[in-house]
């Protein structure tokens, strides 16, 4: 069996793979914790995200959000922490509709699109599963799974990660030894395209056309070269020093 990349709970800071995070989210008692001493002026729901990629899920995320945003907020979301590099063309699919930012309906294959500007309690329901294109090129597939619901204090923040994969780390293909901090798209397919910062300087690499070493699913892919917006490795409450 492969060995599950691990992630750390945004409250206790203890690690978990990702068939068991959520398990442990809902009996966390740091989290318990903290909201019951959460207070405010009005309640509103917020679901529980289970994130991944669907042919490597080594990545993988958990969020909660306000049932308030919207499936374009979230679209945002996922471009932002793994997925932006040109400024491609993105969808959900939920129970057969299509989910646009400019939904353009296509009566030829007669499939129904609307628009990502609605809210998520309008079209999210606990224990689903939803279906994310990012790029109908060179294609990067999620699955977003509802894996709960719950009701409470509205905070400022529409959104929170509660956990995220641990960046993994792979060995240079070309020396065997070093760290490797670039990949060469050109080499997926035939071997180890990972490079160490050393053997990347040899004459046969090219350095515009290497790609970042990054934590997330679109690795390699297109011109991906990492997140502006969010750190590569998520830190937890419990190791900030806003804790």
């Amino acid at each position: 069996m492969a060995k599950q990349v691990k992630g750390k709970c945004r409250y206790c800071g203890k690690e978990y793979g990702k068939a068991y995070i959520i398990r442990h989210l809902a009996s966390c008692k740091e989290r318990e914790r903290r909201l019951e001493k959460e207070t405010g002026k009005r309640k509103c729901g917020y679901f529980e995200l289970l994130i991944y990629g669907k042919y490597n899920h080594d990545y993988w995320m958990v969020i909660e959000i306000n049932e308030t945003a919207t499936l374009e907020y979230v679209d945002k979301f996922l471009r932002d922490i793994w997925l932006e590099c040109c400024g491609h063309l993105s969808d959900f699919e939920i129970n057969g509709v299509s989910y646009e930012r400019y939904p353009d309906p296509d009566p030829f294959w007669g499939r129904e699109v609307q628009s990502m500007d609605c809210k998520l309690k309008s079209v999210f329901q606990e224990g689903m599963s939803v279906r994310y294109r990012y790029d109908f090129g060179s294609t990067t597939e999620l699955v977003i799974e509802v894996r709960g619901y719950r009701i409470g204090y509205e905070r400022k923040e529409n959104l929170l990660i509660l956990s995220r994969n641990n960046p993994k780390t792979f060995v240079c293909g070309e020396c065997g030894k070093r760290t490797a901090v670039y990949i060469a798209p050109e080499l997926v397919y035939d071997g180890n395209p990972f490079l160490c910062r050393e053997c990347s300087e040899q004459e046969e690499y090219e350095e515009e056309f290497l790609l970042n070493v990054c934590n997330s699913p679109r690795m390699g892919v297109c011109g991906y070269n990492g997140s502006e917006v969010y750190p590569e490795k998520f830190v937890p409450d419990t190791d900030s020093k806003e804790a």
